[in-house]
């Protein structure tokens, strides 16, 4: 007979779950009702904190498919042959909202995948569109406290955001996405993905690419307009949870295809912008995409605390084949990522099952708290080199050098290359009805905000396009509810 006994952590039976030990039936409780004690001080340690960005996420388990030879480019082993399947998770997520907020807000969308490959994990941590508010990491804290809660009010400040954006040129590509149609989508299915930085593949021979990712969806790209989605918050602050978590119990596994960008390390240098520069993009007529596979979701996880909340994704984690490049954000989230997971969910954070590589891991790392495992005979001893049979270096998985130049100094980031252009080009591709829901947008999002900081951020829209800045202004002076155009179109707008 299965025992189904409850038992304390310790294992011990759990006499009684109903009523605490008291003395007599009126008198007080008594300390030593140690399966009380325990109860209650474990569901004060049961949330863990929630992440400073992106804390509001669900995702899912699938399965990448590779449908295109890119072994010329790269020597990582989940790419090695046509057909080869490597198992995944992704997680979704808004950027500003805290874990109660509503999925149906305008907001960037985190876009953040973990290959379980051959040689370890790689994550690729991205959103659902190809650039940054920031180029530099050390704005980032800055940016982040724009789109948190005023120190005083404890209320979301749009004075704080379009002071930043308005100050801040670099960021006026990525507000023309957020305030685009594809700034509120209807739902994780129905984004694009982008691994978004610049990074690097190398081959067997030690050449380097720099390349960047896309994930197409196969779902087509569907929007929210400002009126709708208000209305489905009013309904269900969980909508993109619910639509990928039900699409894929009924079986409707979406799916993307991956593509890469590719660049020669060589022509990175003659190229006449600054190809790992996050505010920009790679234009597609020089850099076209190529085909590499398919990625699909088709398993939802069982328990969303230990698969998705405890889920740690960091750009940190490569394979060999894959690395990084001089991208200054990038360079940044190497740290930051793998230091936020442990310090909120711990040391040994990798050590978790969602977490966890497929193959065994040895290495030298101690103690801390929540060792999940301890050191067997035979994994030698607890530091290298040593002369006991301890795990050792492979020398042949080094990337091959980076080549540098240049003094070391503070170098002005918005010295290096135009921020208009870019935007402009975006602006330039939206219809009539695209670019009326735009400038309504925009609109709703400034009222209460100072209007010297207006001014400041029309002037940026001057810069990228008159009409642009005409625009938003005409919308503002409407005497008139905004949000009432009809639902965004599928059209393809963004230049990626």
């Amino acid at each position: 007979m299965t025992d189904n006994t409850i038992r304390t952590t310790a294992g011990a039976p759990w006499g009684s779950n109903q009523d605490s030990k008291t003395v007599g039936a009126r008198g007080p409780l008594l300390l030593e009702n140690y399966q009380l004690i325990e109860k209650l001080a474990h569901q004060n340690r049961e949330r863990i904190p929630e992440r400073t960005v992106h804390a509001k996420g669900s995702g899912a388990y699938g399965t990448f498919t590779v449908t295109k030879d890119i072994t010329a480019y790269t020597r990582a082993a989940i790419f090695s042959e046509v057909g080869k399947k490597t198992e995944l998770l992704a997680r979704f997520s808004t950027v500003a909202g805290e874990r109660g907020a509503a999925d149906a807000e305008r907001d960037v969308r985190g876009f953040s995948l973990k290959f379980y490959t051959d040689e370890g994990n790689w994550d690729l941590v991205g959103n659902n569109t190809p650039v940054f508010f920031v180029r530099d990491p050390i704005k980032f804290p800055d940016f982040i406290h724009t789109q948190k809660r005023h120190p005083r009010t404890n209320m979301r400040s749009a004075t704080a955001m379009w002071d930043f954006w308005s100050l801040s040129p670099e960021s006026l590509h990525q507000v023309a996405i957020l305030f685009s149609d594809r700034g509120l989508p209807q739902g994780y299915r129905f984004m694009n993905g982008y691994g978004s930085h610049t990074y690097s593949l190398w081959n067997a021979q030690g050449e380097r690419f720099w390349v960047k990712f896309h994930f197409k969806t196969r779902q087509g790209h569907r929007h929210w307009t400002n009126s709708e989605a208000n209305e489905v918050i009013g309904r269900d602050r969980e909508s993109s949870q619910a639509d990928l978590y039900h699409a894929i119990e009924r079986g409707e596994h979406p799916q993307w295809t991956v593509f890469i960008q590719i660049m020669a390390e060589a022509e990175a240098e003659r190229v006449s912008f600054n190809p790992f520069d996050v505010t920009k993009v790679w234009s597609q007529k020089d850099f076209p995409l190529h085909e590499v596979g398919v990625m699909e979701l088709n398993r939802n996880p069982q328990n969303y605390f230990a698969e998705m909340e405890q889920a740690s994704f960091s750009p940190s984690n490569i394979v060999p084949g894959i690395g990084f490049s001089p991208d200054r954000m990038l360079q940044g989230r190497l740290f930051a990522y793998a230091d936020a997971h442990r310090y909120r969910v711990g040391t040994h954070y990798e050590m978790l099952p969602v977490n966890r590589p497929k193959m065994p891991v040895k290495n030298y790392h101690l103690d801390g708290p929540m060792r999940f495992d301890a050191p067997h005979p035979g994994d030698g001893e607890y530091y290298e080199p040593n002369s006991f049979g301890g795990p050792t270096e492979d020398r042949s998985v080094i990337e091959p050098p980076l080549r540098v130049s240049g003094d070391i100094g503070f170098y002005e980031h918005r010295a290096d290359g135009d921020d208009f252009a870019q935007p402009r080009v975006l602006f330039r591709m939206f219809d009539a009805g695209q670019r009326e829901r735009f400038f309504e947008n925009f609109a709703g999002a400034m009222q209460g905000v100072p209007q010297h900081i207006v001014d400041r951020q029309l002037a940026l829209f001057e810069k990228a396009d008159p009409e642009w800045a005409q625009g938003v202004r005409r919308a503002i002076e409407k005497d008139k509810p905004v949000g009432h155009a009809s639902a965004a179109t599928n059209q393809e707008v963004i230049a990626d």
